[in-house]
């Protein structure tokens, strides 16, 4: 196994899941320091609280939740981080205005985890210096998704994958 210093796994985690919190448990196995950080303020966030009003997926409960499951974890400290400047003119979002931010909190990175294989060119981009690790893209270990969650109908389903 690989092992990195400094890394982070971020995410607008709407909700925070299983699958998210098997992704910080590999991610802290292979890292001195890991950061978990929680976006809030992009423009899906914004979109989806227009329509739905759940607890689950308000702010304060997703940073609640994260921070209790990730108390676990010596090694990983949760950071949040409000991106509701980082917009381009048309008002979408602009990840490499949120670099900055994650470089503040963070300082330089050795390794940026994630399960999205479309992420690769933007963390090398942003993070040159370090390494995208990549887990569960498959969803294997843990079949689920924030998106399939957030499209549950059946109640106690959804509660058995929310952290």
């Amino acid at each position: 196994m690989e092992k990195f210093k400094v890394g982070m796994y971020g995410g607008k985690f709407m909700p925070f899941h299983k699958g998210h919190l098997y992704c910080v448990e590999q991610a802290a196995k292979m890292c001195d320091k890991l950061y978990v950080i929680l976006f809030v303020g992009g423009e899906q966030e914004i979109e989806i609280l227009k329509t739905r009003h759940e607890k689950w997926l308000q702010r304060d409960n997703r940073e609640k939740h994260i921070r209790k499951a990730c108390k676990k974890f010596e090694n990983v400290e949760v950071v949040v981080i409000d991106t509701t400047i980082c917009k381009n003119p048309d008002g979408t979002e602009n990840w490499d205005m949120e670099t900055p931010l994650v470089l503040e909190k963070c300082g330089r990175l050795d390794a940026v985890f994630g399960s999205e294989p479309d992420y690769g060119d933007y963390f090398k981009r942003a993070y040159p210096g370090a390494k995208y690790v990549q887990i569960d893209v498959e969803r294997k270990h843990v079949p689920i998704s924030a998106t399939m969650i957030r499209n549950m109908k059946d109640i106690k389903e959804r509660e058995k994958w929310i952290i």
